[in-house]
């Protein structure tokens, strides 16, 4: 099989980012050190005034209606918090001597007071917030302590300004060693965290497309599984034109999977298959096996003694007539009678038209005649009374028969002439336009009933090869894939798998 198949190059793909995404995050983890870091967030800023124009207060009423220069006021809620990995101690902060650890701006506002709370279970920060240490703002600006933050640590400002609408900058600067401080926009330890982060979404979107892909290839692609062995060179498989179209469709599926095969189908008839193959496999000099397979409708005569052959599956074949003839069922009595002549005309038959009968069959080549001669008749046919299927070569001749090289050509011949009947291996489509099955006293072919069904027109197919085949040729392979997953393809024909439950009872009674 092709290694770069398309659901191959994903798969590896998937497994490659897989692999890389896990390392490089133990690696980050463990090698990469995580910066110190402070984030803020406002999380409440909203007018108390009546003269602000956006976002007004819609109702106030007590102090915040009764105190003077409130017109314009706003309240803020601003989050200052420890939401890096490390610790921050405070000689963590750079600015040294009277300066301030931190300093917050509300651009164009001016702040008129400060409450200051804390984290659930950090009570000892406000041990920071001393007279000495103690929060101290002018104009817009507000000057914050150095106070030490563990992780996840956090306290609040809760801000109010007047002389701005809402919605103004607001900003939070100051010097972290081996740090930063930034505005803050993940989520905070005290809020619902999202299930992924943007990396943890990120790897997941692109392993969740790799197997989408994946699964759309495979349902894509024909689902046949890949052969368990492939070999190359070239391949002729001859013989019966009954199990033809089960092999021409296995071919290219085989050729697909398999690069460097190529399978020639040159089906002849499953008695002239068997003699090729034969006369290829004792030719002088020949040196093992002959890349070659001979199908057969029924076992091979003994003398070729040989050929080694494998039952492959229990084949269906049924009579046809022409449209002309309404009979949907005949006896298997009136069917032998037929074809030795003992009833020439259709109106012996009930419910038959006058017509005469006109027989047309296949050469001695033919294992669908043979069948039909062994399984049906128990006899031979008559001899052929005609080359043009219409008028008779002897005028004493009892019927007209016509003999024909192939399937197709029967088909077709049937529904060409009025009266006609014939035979034919079952197919995965119709009879043609023109012609309609009978049934044998009152049994149709059909693979689904076959294993309880007495329907006598039915064979075993063999497979044959000169000798026993090398385990690594071609031609074992090929027959490997025919039973392993030939299955739909032979159910589909008309063919019941011998590798069956059913098929390998019905295969062992032949």
């Amino acid at each position: 099989m092709e290694w770069l198949s398309p659901e191959n190059v994903v798969a590896v793909l998937t497994a490659v980012l897989g692999v890389l995404t896990s390392a490089g995050v133990l690696w980050y983890e463990r090698r990469v050190p995580r910066r110190k870091r402070i984030g803020y967030r406002v999380q409440m800023d909203t007018p108390i005034g009546s003269g602000i124009s956006h976002g007004r207060a819609n109702l106030r009423v007590g102090l915040f209606d009764d105190t003077p220069g409130m017109a314009d006021a706003t309240l803020v809620l601003l989050r200052i918090e420890n939401d890096g990995s490390q610790s921050i101690a405070d000689d963590d902060y750079t600015r040294r001597g009277d300066l301030p650890g931190l300093t917050a701006e509300f651009t164009g506002r001016t702040v008129r007071g400060i409450a200051v709370t804390h984290s659930p279970g950090a009570g000892h920060l406000m041990d920071h917030f001393t007279p000495a240490d103690a929060v101290g703002y002018d104009g817009s600006l507000i000057r914050l302590p150095r106070v030490p933050l563990n992780r996840n640590e956090h306290f609040k400002l809760l801000v109010l300004l007047t002389g701005c609408d809402v919605g103004g900058p607001i900003s939070v600067s100051g010097g972290i060693r081996d740090g930063v401080v930034v505005r803050n926009t993940a989520a905070r330890p005290d809020e619902k965290p999202p299930m992924f982060g943007r990396a943890s979404r990120i790897i997941t979107v692109a392993l969740t497309v790799c197997v989408v892909v994946l699964a759309g290839i495979i349902v894509v692609r024909d689902g046949t599984p890949p052969p368990m062995g492939c070999a190359r060179g070239t391949l002729t498989v001859t013989g019966s034109t009954a199990f033809r179209p089960v092999v021409e469709e296995l071919r290219k599926k085989y050729e697909e999977e398999c690069e460097g095969s190529a399978i020639v189908v040159d089906t002849r008839g499953s008695n002239a298959g068997v003699r090729a193959l034969d006369a290829e496999g004792s030719k002088p000099g020949a040196a093992g096996s002959p890349a070659l397979i001979a199908l057969s409708d029924g076992p091979k005569p003994p003398g070729f003694r040989e050929l080694h052959g494998r039952r492959v599956a229990v084949s269906l074949f049924a009579l046809v007539v022409n449209d002309t003839v309404p009979v949907r069922d005949l006896s298997l009595d009136e069917i032998r009678r037929i074809h030795n002549g003992g009833i020439r005309n259709w109106r012996e038959i009930e419910g038959g038209p006058d017509l005469e009968i006109r027989l047309v069959g296949r050469d001695a080549d033919s294992g669908t005649r043979e069948v039909f001669q062994r399984r049906v008749l128990g006899g031979s046919e008559l001899a052929p009374s005609s080359r043009d299927c219409v008028t008779k070569d002897y005028p004493r001749a009892p019927v007209i028969r016509c003999e024909l090289d192939g399937t197709d050509q029967v088909l077709a011949e049937v529904a060409e002439l009025d009266g006609a009947i014939g035979y034919t291996e079952m197919r995965a489509g119709e009879v043609p336009a023109g012609t309609h099955q009978v049934s044998i006293d009152g049994t149709s072919p059909s693979v689904g009933t076959i294993s309880t069904s007495s329907y006598p027109y039915r064979e075993t197919e063999y497979a044959y090869t000169y000798g026993s085949l090398p385990a690594n040729s071609l031609a074992a392979g090929f027959l490997d894939y025919l039973d392993n997953y030939g299955e739909e393809v032979m159910r589909a024909n008309g063919h019941l798998p011998c590798a069956t439950p059913e098929g390998m009872r019905l295969c062992g009674e032949d």
